[in-house]
């Protein structure tokens, strides 16, 4: 006999096993595809952060940043460096001289008084530096002699403010030759063609019974080596819009001449020269008070 055959339930029983290991063999697969997405992704963003890598040392740029501000201020608004190339303030200034200027103290307004900081009024006697009448590139600096109002005139070498002699412990006289012009301000013609143009027929305005009157807003200066200084004599007044300040500290002085072919009177910035210090220095000047 034949044995009869057994339904295929097996089969049919086998079928919904395979289909669910098939469903969650795709399922498995799939799930390891999106994490290799993923991976992939987050490589490509680190990259991307890799070509723009983070500053190292955010902190050294912004104190960097901070010093260059703070010394453009200080520059500005509070001290300058400056170098003396020539002997026109000698024996004060020296050749050579390194100059901090202090542009604070004659910041305000002549006569204003402030609780704070410490303005005052430019006086006679004050030693400032300004810029060059005849070229505000430049610099120069000088004795202030005669504020608004004054009358000046020299009678052989000596100053007279308003009618009295001036004393001048810091007046040098180097010269011998005589000069009538130079030493007889401004009663003589000047003959040796050292005077400015403008000068020359401006300075007739302010002339009365053979003294030179100082206008408002405007200062007459002159420097201590008399002999060897151009000054307000020869291109006339110094408006107060042009005093940068005064010198205030010799932090630096070295042996040297002055410049061949160089005015006699200009300021250098203090970065221009500092070639053989240790052979040249006086050491003795160094932090010199300036008066």
């Amino acid at each position: 006999m034949t044995e009869p055959k057994q339904p295929a339930l097996e089969q049919t029983d086998a079928a919904p096993g395979g289909t669910a290991q098939l469903a969650e063999s795709q399922t498995s697969e799939q799930k390891t595809g999106d994490r290799s997405v993923g991976q992939v992704q987050a490589g490509r963003a680190a990259q991307q952060q890799g070509a723009r890598p983070a500053n190292p040392h955010p902190g050294s740029t912004q104190s960097l940043l901070t010093v260059i501000v703070f010394t453009i201020f200080v520059i500005t608004f509070i001290v300058q460096a400056f170098q003396i190339p020539s002997g026109s303030m000698e024996n004060t200034l020296l050749i050579g001289d390194f100059l901090l200027v202090d542009k604070l103290h004659f910041a305000g307004k002549d006569g204003l008084q402030h609780p704070v900081l410490p303005y005052r009024g430019i006086q006679r006697g004050d030693i400032v530096v300004f810029y060059y009448p005849v070229d505000p590139s430049q610099f120069l600096v000088k004795r202030v002699i005669g504020i608004p109002g004054d009358r000046v005139h020299l009678q052989n070498k000596i100053v007279y403010l308003n009618g009295a002699p001036l004393k001048e412990s810091y007046a040098v006289h180097t010269g011998r030759n005589y000069d009538g012009y130079r030493d007889n301000f401004p009663l003589q013609t000047d003959r040796t063609g050292n005077v400015d143009r403008r000068w020359s027929s401006e300075s007739q305005q302010h002339i009365s019974h053979g003294e030179l009157v100082v206008p408002g807003d405007e200062y007459f200066v002159m420097g201590d080596n008399r002999e060897q200084s151009a000054d307000s004599r020869y291109w006339g007044f110094v408006p107060r819009a042009s005093i940068v300040g005064r010198p205030l500290v010799i932090y630096l002085s070295v042996k040297g001449e002055a410049e061949a072919g160089s005015s006699n009177d200009k300021l250098f910035h203090s970065g221009q020269m500092l070639a053989h210090l240790l052979q040249k220095a006086r050491w003795d000047r160094m932090f010199h008070m300036v008066r």
